[in-house]
C-alpha cells in the first residue's frame, strides 16, 4: 500500500459537520499512502480551518467548488446542504474522466440535501442514477460486510419490494463484486416465517438464493437465515459477507458491533466509492474539548486503495 500512491478525490460532505474536521486532522496519516484530493474552496476552507483553530497542511491539495456562506456548525442548512451535494457530484466528475482513482466520502445530512431540492436521499442513489447501474450499498470492516437489499425506503415498503428476480440479479452481482464462496442471506420475518406461519416472502427468498447458486453452479448463498441469530459469535465463525433485507436489519448489528471501525462501499459500478459509516456528527460539531474518531475515514481511505489495487 505504502509503494503505490493512488489519487484520491475527497468529497467533503456537510460542512457544518465534523466533515470537514476529519480531513484536516487524518490528512497527515492518509497522505501516507495515497494523494488526497478534497472537493470544496479555498475561502470554506479557511473559514472552517479558523472556527476549529486548524492550520491547513500546505499540501492539502484542492479542486475547487463553487460556492460560499457562513458556516453554522451542527445546524441544517439549504446551503451546505447544496455545497456537500455539488463537492459529490465534482469528485465523480474527477473520477469518470480519470483524473483521480477513487472517490471517498464524507458524511452528507440527509435534511439539508432535501431543503436543497436535491431529489436523492443519499450518495448510493446519486451514483445509480449517474452511472445507470444498480449500485450496491455494502457495509463493514474486515470482520464483518452487510450489503442491503433495500436501501432508505419506509419499513411498510420493504417487503413488496421483495422478489425473485430482483433479488435474483442483486445476489449476482453482489458476488461478482466480492467473490466470496459463503454469502449468507438473510430471512425478512422473525424465525425466517416458519415455513409460512409468519410471512410468505421468504418464498421469494428461497428461490432467489436458488436461482444465483443454480446460474454460479456452486453453493454461494445461504439461507434465509433467521434473522436473530445470524449475527451471532457462532454464525460470523463462518459467515463474513451477509445479504440484509433492509436498512436496519443489517445495520444495527454492524453498528453494536463495529460501529467506530466500519465503512461504507458502493459496488458493481465503473469507478470506486467508499465512505465513513457515519452521520455528520452535528452535535459535536466545531467543539472544543473533545476525541474526534477518524478510524472510518482512514479505513474508508485505505479499502479504496485495496479495492483499486484489485482492478
Amino acid at each position: 500500500m505504502e509503494n503505490k500512491k493512488i489519487k484520491i478525490a475527497v468529497s467533503i460532505g456537510d460542512l457544518n459537520g465534523v466533515g470537514v474536521e476529519i480531513a484536516l486532522k487524518s490528512h497527515g496519516k492518509i497522505s501516507k499512502f495515497c494523494t488526497p484530493v478534497y472537493c470544496i474552496n479555498k475561502k470554506m476552507l479557511k473559514k472552517a480551518s479558523n472556527l476549529l483553530s486548524l492550520e491547513i497542511p500546505n499540501d492539502f491539495n484542492i479542486h475547487e467548488v463553487k460556492g460560499e456562506f457562513d458556516i453554522k456548525p451542527g445546524k441544517v442548512s439549504k446551503k451546505s446542504g447544496k455545497f456537500s451535494y455539488d463537492s459529490f457530484t465534482e469528485a465523480i466528475e474527477l473520477a469518470k474522466n480519470k483524473e483521480v482513482e477513487a472517490i471517498v466520502t464524507l458524511p452528507i445530512n440527509k435534511e439539508s440535501w432535501n431543503k436543497a431540492k436535491i431529489k436523492y436521499k443519499g450518495h448510493t442513489e446519486v451514483l445509480r442514477d449517474f452511472f445507470g447501474r444498480n449500485a450496491i450499498m455494502m457495509l463493514g470492516c474486515k470482520k464483518l460486510f452487510v450489503a442491503l437489499f433495500t436501501e432508505h425506503v419506509p419499513l411498510k415498503k420493504v417487503a413488496k419490494a421483495i422478489n425473485e428476480k430482483d433479488l435474483t440479479k442483486f445476489l449476482l452481482d453482489f458476488y461478482k463484486s466480492v467473490n466470496s464462496d459463503k454469502i449468507g442471506v438473510l430471512a425478512l420475518n422473525p424465525h425466517a416465517s416458519d415455513n409460512g406461519v409468519l410471512g410468505n416472502e421468504e418464498v421469494e427468498i428461497f428461490k432467489a438464493i436458488k436461482n444465483a447458486n443454480k446460474k454460479l453452479q456452486k453453493d454461494i448463498f445461504k439461507g434465509p437465515l433467521v434473522p436473530d441469530t445470524a449475527f451471532s459469535p457462532a454464525s460470523r465463525k463462518n459467515l463474513k459477507y451477509f445479504v440484509a433485507m433492509y436498512h436496519d436489519q443489517g445495520l444495527a448489528p454492524l453498528k453494536a458491533l463495529y460501529f467506530d471501525q466500519s465503512i461504507n462501499v458502493s459496488l458493481n459500478l465503473p469507478i470506486i466509492r467508499t465512505s465513513v459509516d457515519h452521520g455528520t456528527a452535528f452535535d459535536i460539531a466545531y467543539k472544543q474539548n473533545r476525541e474526534l474518531n477518524c478510524k472510518s475515514y482512514i479505513n474508508a481511505v485505505k479499502e479504496a486503495i485495496i479495492l483499486q489495487d484489485k482492478r
